[in-house]
């Protein structure tokens, strides 16, 4: 299928579902591109993988009594958060080991709840995995608000988010509350993973989260930047994934982490500082004239994150 296909399938009135479906998967990129900056920043890929599987008892109950999802996600991940909170306090048992035993729970009796929902196998493979029909006009609404909300929140708690992600010991020392901003921050994860859930998939989401703001780290030193970057690859590559998995029929989900994984992937390779390709070919300029220095195009020094955030 050709690009121009694709925009006549947008607005054709009988696939009215394709532009919501296309809507929600890049708002929810460009979101999750941008909180996911913090979780990158912080080493928190479990964290975030443990908040996709907290809200999914929320979002069966939802389902289950026809209510709305993003609330029923949001309870839920709010709800576990405050319990793995508490838990932690006890020294005896670290944080990991506590965030592993509430959050799988949690992931579990999702499984048991939507179980006795009519049509259980569909009901589960959509919530899994996503699915690109059945969202309803109001869920753009919902996504759109909730969006801005966590976009509006982070842009609030900049500073104090990077302080803490950069030395928590000083932050806490500096007066900041470090547990509340915790706290803000799993919520505002747990709002990010919610609304990204119906396009990619509650086992799929942590790629939204991760890998755009990976991509961006490799192309940049500056946060600010990695910040703009992160949700523009994230809704870039909802766009061709969605293109692409409409045009062969693929699953949209799994779609979409793939494009996301080449869009890292090239970045990895091919990044002008970070790039192994880079790196090799500054090897090699250095073995041909040891005195020469690095390479022209990477004479300038990389930028601490810290510096930068500063």
């Amino acid at each position: 299928m050709s690009p121009l296909d694709f925009l006549t399938d947008l607005f054709n009135p009988d696939l009215a579902f394709l532009p919501k479906a296309l809507m929600v998967a890049i708002m929810s990129s460009l979101v999750c591109g941008v909180v996911g900056c913090h979780v990158v920043l912080r080493g928190m890929a479990f964290i975030g993988d443990a908040v996709a599987h907290a809200v999914f008892p929320g979002l069966a109950v939802a389902f289950v009594i026809s209510g709305n999802l993003v609330i029923g996600g949001t309870v839920a991940g709010v709800l576990t958060a405050i319990l793995v909170a508490i838990f932690s306090q006890n020294r005896r048992i670290k944080e990991d080991s506590v965030i592993g035993v509430f959050f799988v729970a949690a992931f579990a009796l999702g499984i048991v709840i939507i179980s006795q929902a009519p049509g259980y196998a569909g009901s589960l493979q959509q919530f899994l995995f996503g699915s690109i029909t059945g969202i309803p006009t109001s869920d753009l609404y919902v996504v759109g608000v909730t969006g801005l909300v966590v976009l509006a929140v982070l842009l609030a708690l900049h500073k104090e988010f990077v302080t803490v992600s950069l030395d928590r010991e000083s932050a806490r020392a500096l007066g900041v509350r470090v547990f509340w901003l915790d706290l803000v921050l799993y919520i505002l994860i747990t709002l990010a993973v919610v609304i990204s859930v119906q396009t990619i998939g509650n086992i799929l989401v942590l790629a939204l989260l991760i890998s755009p703001a990976a991509t961006a780290r490799l192309l940049t030193d500056r946060l600010g930047v990695m910040m703009v970057l992160a949700p523009l690859i994230g809704g870039l590559s909802a766009l061709i994934g969605v293109y692409i998995s409409w045009s062969w029929d693929l699953p949209t989900g799994g779609t979409i982490v793939l494009v996301l994984t080449a869009a890292f992937l090239l970045a990895w390779f091919f990044a002008p500082r970070q790039g192994v390709l880079s790196r090799v070919l500054n090897r090699s300029w250095r073995r041909l004239d040891p005195e020469s220095g690095p390479m022209p195009a990477t004479t300038t020094t990389p930028e601490p994150v810290a510096e930068v955030a500063s």
